[in-house]
Formats: structure tokens, C-alpha cells, sequence
């Protein structure tokens, strides 16, 4: 709370430049890092930037303040493992330095702010302002007792705030960005260039022999390290998620018949939509007077132009999609150009005439009440998941192994015999499993006999596992893997068959044979695209786009195509509109560029601050805070 508040209040507008410029600067740091490392500090403060401290209080609350937002982000628990995996210790550390390092120099450049000017950014901030938008003292103090400040810290922290900001934006912030890079990044996204080109396959390769036993025993040497077996591991893993819990068939009709007709519209179909339109009298005396004369024969339309009143269209709608009420429920009671009685609306006494209805067109209840009772009962399921979820764990802490932990609640876990890092068995197939991609990091993050955290799953469930073996990665023999050696022979051989065909092609082209010519020969279409630019999406691949961009206009050359086929294609035409600097477009890219430009100096000028400064870290206070191992800053 006490970090939020303080970014909070940073009033004026220069701060989002400056919130800005402190992230580039915490990417920055863990690029470049930060130096001298040392233990042996005393547990009050976690670095030393030149001579300004960093405390453990101030690391804590911006530790546990950023984890909090990454948890109302994430909708979910992080543990202070999973949150050190992602790099939170680190980012949160890097951002505190950063600071730390210009209020060091701020000190070094004797800069100071005036208490006037400060008490005048306190009195802007629209963080203090009351009902009446202006500062309010009663809030203020309130804000800053709620989130540990007295009026002196926060003072200070908001003139060292303010200083820093001075520093930065006295480096960039009249930072343009340079004509002659605009031109230049707009020559590259904005030439497009024409081609003529054919490609060819593996069939032109012709049949293949079998390789000899040198030749694979060869190829198996030269490349011993792309036939190694990957490391495997053995999981077990129980998954408790409301789709497997639910029990559709306990769902009454009733209650599938309550959610069909909530949502039938929205799900199965068009709900009932009618053209509605509506006058509003000063009273109910008088709206009682209109709907007489209209029941006597005159339209709605000349008795509201009569009273000099306006007849208001609400649109052709559905019940659902008007907000007053009254008015939906008289306007879908009638039938097609009836009005109704007076209707006390929103806005006053209201006759509602009808035009025309487009009436609902949705699936039947029996077409879709089986979705429905599954949806309803995956609904209930979750509340089950989370019970079983706290049984589970106290199954756990009593030091049950997984297997058994499920056994005891009725519950079966699932055996995965043997799975890499990217969730393939040792024959190359996948190997299924729930949440794949975060229980695939989880396991190989994991050891044998660790007691791993339980995942959450999308839909509101859980995963539990445990390693119960580990293959390590090992080199194959030639027996193993021969029938790889042999393919991949092969593959080479193509190629490498491919690759000569085409030199020769283009040759030939540039020898004076028509691209049109070369193509028939090699029994292929011949194809145009006046329309390849870098950026964008082509009928040729990435591959051949850098080739094609590299090479003069006019000249002919090959690439390497989709799979194993080879493109030969010759350079017709470049063509780069002129930059128009005003435009939207290059504005954009002006913004962007200045951006870039800005992290670069900050981060070159904050690696100069750091090696004059000096950081100096204590590792044992970070662990302390966050638990486990830092690694190195």
C-alpha cells in the first residue's frame, strides 16, 4: 500500500514521463545488472547505492505491493517461489537501485526543491482533491495515515520524486528523433519490391539411394549431439478440475430451464426484437388524453404533433437492451402497432407504440439442455474442487505421498511413465496432460522427493504432482537411432541436390533463358508478386524476403523455400513511396523511435552512474524478505 501511494501521488504531469522512463530503466538493469556483491550487512538494509541506503522495509512493501498486483492480475495465488521464477525479487530490487542511484547524484549535483514547491505539487494532486476537485486536508492526512506516511516522509519522497525526474528529463527531454532515422526505418517498412519467381520440390531431387555404412556411421559422428536423448522424467499428477467433478445428471430440468431462458438469446439463437417509439406528457392525465384520441382513430404521430410534443424512436430492440424498465415490459406486451396505457417511465407518463417484431429464433430447450446442465453442474463442481483442494493439502502436510493423499478421498492420479521438457514421450509422441505448458515447467523445475506447489488451473481446478524418477540425458548409440541417421542422410542429400539444381538454374537464366523458359523445364508455374515487403505477409517465405531485399534490381538468385523446396526468382521492381512526415503513421513511428531512443540514453547513462556509484547488495536481508535462493543480482 505505502509503494502505491506513493506512485499514487506523484502529481504532476511530468511523473507518467517519468513512471515511463523507471520501467526502461528496471529492463535495463537486468541487461546489465549490477556489481560488487557482498555479504555481511546488517539485516536493516538490503543495498548500498554510493551513499544512499536501500532499507528492508522499503524493499518489503514494494515487494509485497508489486506481488499483490501481480496477483489481482494473475486472479490467482503466487507463492513467493513462483514469483521469484518469474524475476519479481529481481525486478523490484533493480526499480529501488535505479532510484537510489539518481538520488545519489541528485546529492552529488547539490540539487534541491523548496518547500513551497513541494507543498504547491502536494496541493495539485488530484490524489487530494475532495468532492469539489479541490485539495482536500482531511483526505490527504487520511491517505497518508492509512498508508504509513507522515506529512514529513512524504514530503520527502516526493521531493526526492521530483528530483529525479529533473535529472532524467534534463538528459532526454527534449530528446527529437532524427530525420535522417525516420527516413531510414521508413525506406525499410515502406519498399516494396516485384519479383518473378518458381520453386521446386523434393521430386526434383530424383530417387535417392540408401547411404553406405560409412557414409551413416559418418554422419552420426559429426553430428553425435543432435541424436542424444533428452532427459525424461516419471510423473505422477493428480488433476481435481470442475469439468472432471461435474455430474451433469444431477441438474433438474428446472433448473436447465431457468439458465435456457436467461440466456437463450444471447446463446442459441436471436432473442424477440420490435421497433419501438414513444411520447412523453407532462402528466398521467394528460398521456390518458393522447391514448383516447388514438383509440378514437388518430395516429400517435399527429396527437404528439398536436401537443407539440416529439415522438422519440427507440430503435428496433430487445427487451434486454432498453434500461427503463416499465417502458420494455409495455412495449413487449403488445402486439404489432398496438400503443399501450400510460406508462410511468423513467422520464415521466409515456404512451410506447409498436411497429414492427422480428420474433426470437433460438435452438429448443431439448436441442441444448444437456450443455446447459453441464455448464450448471461444472458451475457447482468448482466449490467441490476447492473443498477437495484444502482436503488434499492436509492429506499432503501430514507427509502422504500424492498416491495415497488421492486414495484416501476416492480419488485416482495418473501415471506418466516417461516425458521430456516439451511434453514428448521417447517415441515422439505427445504425451497429454492437464495445463500442459505450466505443468511441463513445474516438473522439470522440480526435483525427486520436492514439495511442489499446487497448480491452478483455467477453469478454476488444480494439478498436484511428484517426480518419482529422472532419466538423465545421455548420447544414443548408432543402433538406437539409425533409422534417424539414415533420414536425416537423405534430407542432406536432397538439399544438397536441390541447392545444385538451382545454381544451375539461375545460371542458365543469367546466361540469357527467359524465367519463363527456366520454369517450363523445370515443369513448374511461373509466378509474380509485385507486392513483397519486409513486414508484411508474402507468398514467399521470411527466408526468401531477406534474400530477395539484399540483392540489386535485376538481379537472379535462389533461396530456400517451404520444407525442402528451393524458390529461384529474379528482382523486377523497387518502389518507396516518399515519407510524409506529417501523417498519422509517421508520427506513430516518430513516438516509438523517440522512446527507443530514450531507454538507450537512460540506460547508458545509468550504467556510467553505476560503476561511479557503486552497488553494493545484501543478499542474506533479499533472502530473508522473499525466502530461497536469490541467485545473483
Amino acid at each position: 500500500m505505502l509503494e502505491g501511494m506513493r506512485k499514487v501521488s506523484q502529481g504532476w504531469a511530468g511523473r507518467i514521463f517519468m513512471g515511463l522512463i523507471m520501467l526502461f530503466i528496471s529492463l535495463s538493469f537486468l541487461v546489465w545488472g549490477v556489481g560488487d556483491i557482498f555479504r555481511g550487512f546488517g539485516s536493516g538494509k538490503v543495498a548500498e547505492v554510493g551513499k544512499t541506503e536501500i532499507s528492508s522495509d522499503a524493499f518489503r512493501a514494494a515487494y509485497q505491493t508489486q506481488l499483490q498486483a501481480l496477483q489481482r492480475q494473475a486472479r490467482r495465488s503466487i507463492t513467493n517461489d513462483q514469483a521469484r521464477a518469474m524475476g519479481l525479487d529481481r525486478q523490484v530490487l533493480n526499480r529501488l537501485i535505479s532510484e537510489a542511484i539518481l538520488d545519489d547524484r541528485a546529492r552529488e549535483l547539490g540539487l534541491a526543491l523548496s518547500e513551497q514547491e513541494v507543498g504547491k505539487s502536494i496541493i495539485n494532486d488530484p490524489a487530494f482533491a475532495g468532492p469539489n476537485g479541490k485539495f482536500d486536508v482531511t483526505r490527504f492526512r487520511d491517505l497518508l495515515r492509512d498508508n504509513g506516511y507522515t506529512e514529513q516522509t512524504f514530503a520527502r519522497e516526493q521531493s526526492r520524486s521530483a528530483l529525479r525526474q529533473e535529472i532524467v528529463e534534463a538528459l532526454v527531454g527534449k530528446l527529437n528523433t532524427p530525420t535522417a532515422l525516420l527516413e531510414a526505418v521508413h525506406r525499410y517498412r515502406a519498399e516494396t519490391r516485384a519479383v518473378e519467381y518458381f520453386d521446386f520440390g523434393a521430386s526434383a531431387a530424383g530417387e535417392i539411394p540408401a547411404p553406405s555404412e560409412q557414409d551413416i556411421q559418418t554422419l552420426f559422428e559429426a553430428r553425435k549431439a543432435s541424436f542424444r536423448a533428452p532427459e525424461y522424467r516419471k510423473v505422477v499428477y493428480l488433476a481435481v478440475t470442475p469439468a472432471a467433478l461435474a455430474k451433469p445428471e444431477n441438474v433438474s430440468d428446472a433448473d436447465a430451464k431457468a439458465l435456457y431462458e436467461r440466456v437463450k438469446g444471447q446463446r442459441f439463437g436471436a432473442a424477440e426484437k420490435r421497433e419501438l417509439e414513444q411520447v412523453v406528457f407532462a402528466d398521467e392525465k394528460a398521456a390518458a388524453d393522447a391514448l383516447a384520441k388514438v383509440k378514437a382513430g388518430t395516429s400517435l404521430a399527429d396527437v404528439a404533433k398536436e401537443a407539440n410534443l416529439e415522438v422519440a424512436a427507440l430503435g428496433t430492440v430487445a427487451k434486454t437492451d432498453l434500461f427503463d424498465k416499465a417502458i420494455a415490459d409495455a412495449g413487449f406486451s403488445l402486439t404489432q402497432g398496438g400503443v399501450s396505457e400510460p406508462v410511468k417511465g423513467q422520464f415521466g407518463w409515456a404512451l410506447v407504440r409498436v411497429g414492427s417484431i422480428s420474433p426470437e429464433s433460438v435452438k429448443p430447450f431439448e436441442e441444448v439442455a444437456a450443455d446447459l446442465k453441464r455448464d450448471i453442474a461444472t458451475e457447482r463442481a468448482r466449490k467441490t474442487a476447492m473443498e477437495l483442494r484444502d482436503k488434499i493439502e492436509d492429506e499432503r502436510t501430514s507427509g502422504k505421498a500424492l498416491a495415497d493423499a488421492a486414495k484416501s478421498l476416492d480419488l485416482s492420479t495418473n501415471l506418466i511413465e516417461s516425458v521430456d521438457a516439451t511434453g514428448r514421450n521417447p517415441s515422439g509422441a505427445t504425451v497429454d496432460m492437464p495445463e500442459r505448458d505450466a505443468l511441463l515447467r513445474a516438473v522439470f523445475a522440480s526435483d525427486i522427493g520436492a514439495d511442489n506447489d499446487v497448480l491452478s488451473s483455467r477453469e478454476g481446478g488444480f494439478v498436484w504432482f511428484e517426480i518419482l524418477s529422472i532419466d538423465p540425458a545421455r548420447e544414443r548409440r548408432l543402433d538406437e537411432v539409425k533409422d534417424q541417421v539414415i533420414a536425416t542422410w537423405k534430407d542432406d542429400e536432397i538439399a544438397k541436390r536441390l541447392t545444385d539444381k538451382a545454381v544451375e538454374i539461375v545460371a542458365m537464366i543469367k546466361a540469357g533463358q527467359s524465367m519463363e523458359d527456366a520454369a517450363k523445364a523445370a515443369g513448374v508455374e511461373l509466378k509474380r508478386d509485385d507486392k513483397v515487403r519486409r513486414s508484411e505477409p508474402s507468398s514467399l517465405p521470411q527466408g526468401a524476403v531477406v534474400r530477395i531485399f539484399g540483392l540489386p534490381v535485376g538481379d537472379i538468385a535462389s533461396a530456400a523455400g517451404e520444407g525442402q523446396s528451393r524458390i529461384v526468382f529474379k528482382i523486377l521492381d523497387s518502389v518507396t513511396p516518399p515519407m510524409e512526415a506529417d501523417s498519422d503513421v509517421m508520427k506513430s513511428l516518430g513516438d516509438q523511435l523517440r522512446t527507443a531512443l530514450t531507454e538507450d540514453l537512460v540506460t547508458q547513462y545509468l550504467a556510467a552512474l553505476q560503476s561511479h556509484t557503486g552497488v553494493r547488495i545484501n543478499e542474506a536481508a533479499v533472502r530473508a524478505i522473499v525466502g530461497g535462493d536469490t541467485g545473483s543480482f
